[in-house]
């Protein structure tokens, strides 16, 4: 497939809509050329696994392989992040949620999420399944809230770990931002679910310790803003004028 010249600076919902999920694995594929060669195959190997254990997944209009491309393009690209452990994360950071008994293989009969974690550290290294860990939402108490106990666990989750919260952060501008990118009743659901986190993750990103350059917690501020005009566009009906 042909590709423009010009796909490494394109945003990439446009990518999305244009190209696809091949778009997207070229993109991903031009953001790594820049890192050395054991860092591309670690890289290489988490996007093969992630590819894998989510093939048959859908996000509304698309296969769940291009949500994972996006937060990990957006935190090579937009965030600056060379980090290669918080990328691989970033491709893994539903895999443990999603797939815990396909991850952890024949040791999942207790516990498959600690076996998923277990499987994630012997492939790529404790600190990988350490932050996989923090942006894995925990089994919900059923008879509370889940939206409420979402946000608690993210803002718990995310307090005392600043490279978890890189990852969430794209992870929520591309359910967020992106609420306008999908279509039917998840559209108003999202917005509900996603809109309280705004004032969160603005705090959590200005923090002294979250590991970003200046410029970059303001291009995630804008996001921020974004994503809450878009929020308000869906749920708040406009006052109807006399």
């Amino acid at each position: 497939m042909d590709f423009p010249p010009y796909l490494a600076t394109m945003p990439m919902h446009a990518i999305t809509e244009i190209h696809g999920e091949a778009g997207l694995l070229e993109r991903f594929r031009l953001e790594i050329q820049s890192f050395d060669e054991p860092a591309r195959e670690r890289l290489t190997a988490a996007l093969d696994l992630a590819a894998e254990l989510h093939r048959d997944d859908r996000r509304v209009r698309e296969p769940y392989l291009n949500h994972l491309l996006r937060v990990a393009i957006r935190m090579m690209h937009h965030y600056q992040v060379r980090d290669v452990d918080v990328i691989v994360a970033g491709l893994l950071h539903d895999a443990v949620e999603d797939h815990p008994a396909e991850l952890a293989g024949a040791d999942a009969d207790d516990d498959p999420t600690t076996a998923a974690l277990a499987t994630l550290a012997a492939r790529f290294g404790p600190r990988v399944a350490h932050l996989v860990a923090a942006v894995t939402n925990p089994r919900y108490d059923p008879a509370r809230d889940r939206n409420e106990q979402y946000r608690e666990h993210v803002a718990v989750s995310l307090d005392r770990e600043p490279w978890a919260r890189v990852i969430k952060v794209s992870d929520f501008t591309d359910n967020g931002v992106g609420v306008i990118h999908t279509v039917g009743p998840k559209v108003e659901s999202s917005a509900r679910k996603y809109r309280p986190l705004v004032p969160v993750f603005r705090e959590l990103v200005t923090r002294p310790d979250t590991p970003l350059s200046a410029p970059v917690k303001r291009h995630i501020l804008a996001q921020l803003d974004l994503a809450e005009e878009r929020f308000a566009a869906i749920l708040d009906q406009p006052a109807h004028h006399h």
